[in-house]
């Protein structure tokens, strides 16, 4: 008996060390309650040029960001049925559809979602494993740009831009149910356009992308003008081609200054 203690051993080692080395699923659905679900996709690691040499003061310079560690991602923006179903209250008694995402919110606005997520389902608002968050500007470009270097992740015609987005040249002026349009690459919908997305981040200040850091870029500490000013990303249903770039940069304070801005969920791998 005791010469099959070593073989025991061995299968035992290698039964844990395929568990450990198990890859996460590509999506998750989060079951919100209600037939409500939080569809995520997997964000892998990787590298990419962050910013926009002909774009915006505040997009230069280009620089390279290594992602280091994969993440998930909402496959859509939060929409009204996913805020109700996880706060118990709606946002917005007047929308006239649950798919449509929320709006009109400043980034701490966003926070009492987050924190019932993270208490429902384990998470601790950082970047331990499985928490809640909004993404950092990084992460966000990043996952917009689904490896693409051109200015949408579609490519530089803005004549397409209409396949991907609701914006001012389509939208009617209002904003649409979420995931109406085209995805790109690694399957998330409406990056571009519908409803500006806020990030986790302080606002950069304008030379921040000359000195940010180049793994998994925080933001700066500081917040710009010592307010609460927040990036926003993606662009709006109410702006035009421009502002919906892959590199273009709003941002945001509380109160909220626009009425079309919202966000989506990140969540750190388990």
């Amino acid at each position: 008996m005791a010469k099959s203690f070593p073989i025991l051993t061995l299968l035992i080692c290698a039964s844990a060390a395929t568990a450990h080395a198990a890859k996460p699923p590509k999506e998750l659905a989060i079951d919100l309650g209600g037939g409500v679900k939080l569809e995520m996709v997997l964000i892998p690691a990787g590298s990419f040029m962050m910013g926009d040499a002909r774009g915006e003061y505040d997009e230069r310079p280009v620089h390279k960001v290594n992602i280091t560690k994969p993440f998930y991602l909402g496959k859509y923006e939060v929409t009204e049925e996913q805020w109700a179903a996880v706060t118990g209250t709606p946002h917005s008694k007047d929308a006239k559809d649950p798919k449509l995402p929320v709006t009109g919110l400043s980034w701490a606005n966003c926070q009492p979602l987050l924190d019932k997520l993270n208490q429902r389902h384990g998470g601790k608002r950082d970047d331990s494993p499985g928490a809640f968050n909004l993404p950092t500007e990084a992460q966000w470009e990043y996952a917009c740009r689904a490896g693409s270097t051109t200015r949408y992740h579609f490519g530089d015609d803005k004549k397409k831009l209409g396949e991907y987005a609701w914006y001012h040249d389509n939208s009617n002026g209002s904003k649409h149910p979420a995931g109406g349009k085209k995805p790109n690459a690694w399957g998330l919908y409406d990056m571009h356009g519908n409803v500006w997305e806020l990030c986790r981040d302080a606002h950069y200040n304008h030379d921040y992308y000359a000195k940010s850091p180049t793994d998994d870029p925080p933001g700066p500490s500081e917040v710009l003008l010592k307010r609460d000013s927040r990036p926003i990303r993606g662009g709006g249903w109410n702006y035009t081609a421009w502002s919906c770039r892959s590199a273009d940069r709003g941002y945001t304070t509380h109160p909220p200054r626009r009425n079309s801005q919202g966000f989506r969920v990140s969540r750190s791998v388990d």
